[in-house]
């Protein structure tokens, strides 16, 4: 048996970090949405009780550093499955990019075992055991547009935001989470109004939405990595309706409302970066389909 699942990219609309927990995560707020960038994720049936990943990119191990073999392995053993699953993952969206590439593909496999396997589970409970992966998978396994808090595992469902084009740009750096995340001075950070974004999206407010987009961890990326700023300056100055760092970055996105403008934006970025990326947003439905 054979199944395949999409496994989009996210954005951070908005991402603010409240405080450090006792247990050493951080507490946040972040509105994040899927949009139409995404990797494939190939499952099939094993005799041999065994995981094998099979990864496309030379970026990403075929082992327990992969998240996605950490999610069949999770699966395994919370459901006592017996046999094993060949997995096969064809990456489109950029390597530790701020994109939760790594996360999408991990709640794919939940998905996708919970379908070979004919498990009797719901996304509640596969997004409970991506909990335990990592803070994004949650609402990986969900899809669509929502407000994560917690340390991520807490997923509210949000309207999707009006259609529009989303511009990735990815410049050729590394930037390290932890890094950031230990580099972050909570207090002097800049905050941005979670509550406003939200509206907006329930709203429907296109401009709403762009003037409220923030990221608490955008200034501390900057500190160590200065093109992040010139890329988003490059964005806002060739017509961006809005401009703001994904995660921990160091991918930098627009939100474009008219295509002439998205493709003049696109093209400007084609001289600045090799990975440069032109794709709308997805709604919940088109998300896991």
């Amino acid at each position: 048996m054979y199944i395949m699942e999409k496994a989009p990219a996210k954005i951070n609309l908005s991402l603010d970090v409240l405080h450090k927990r006792e247990d050493g995560f951080h507490e946040v707020e972040m509105v994040m949405t899927t949009i139409d960038l995404a990797d494939r994720v190939e499952l099939s049936y094993l005799e041999e009780d065994k995981i094998l990943l099979e990864a496309e990119s030379r970026y990403v191990p075929n082992d327990e550093r992969n998240l996605a073999y950490l999610a069949a392995k999770k699966m395994k053993e919370y459901f006592s499955v017996t046999g094993g699953v060949h997995i096969k993952l064809t990456k489109h969206v950029p390597v530790a990019a701020g994109l939760a590439g790594g996360s999408s593909d991990a709640a794919a496999v939940l998905r996708g075992m919970a379908r070979l396997f004919e498990l009797d589970t719901t996304p509640g409970e596969l997004a409970q055991i991506g909990a335990q992966i990592g803070s994004d998978v949650s609402f990986c396994v969900h899809g669509g547009t929502a407000l994560a808090t917690g340390r991520g595992e807490k997923i509210e469902e949000l309207p999707a935001p009006p259609p529009c084009w989303v511009v990735l740009a990815k410049p050729p750096i590394g930037v390290s989470t932890k890094t950031i995340y230990q580099a972050l001075d909570i207090k002097e950070a800049h905050h941005p109004d979670t509550e406003a974004m939200v509206m907006a999206l329930r709203e429907e407010d296109y401009e709403k939405i762009c003037r409220h987009t923030g990221n608490t961890l955008e200034g501390v990326t900057v500190q160590f990595h200065p093109e992040v700023a010139q890329l988003k300056e490059h964005m806002l100055q060739a017509g961006a309706d809005a401009s703001l760092m994904s995660g921990s970055g160091p991918t930098v996105f627009s939100l474009v409302e008219q295509d002439v403008k998205a493709r003049r934006i696109y093209n400007h970025l084609k001289g600045f970066c090799e990975e440069v990326y032109m794709v709308r947003v997805l709604g919940a439905k088109e998300t896991l389909d």
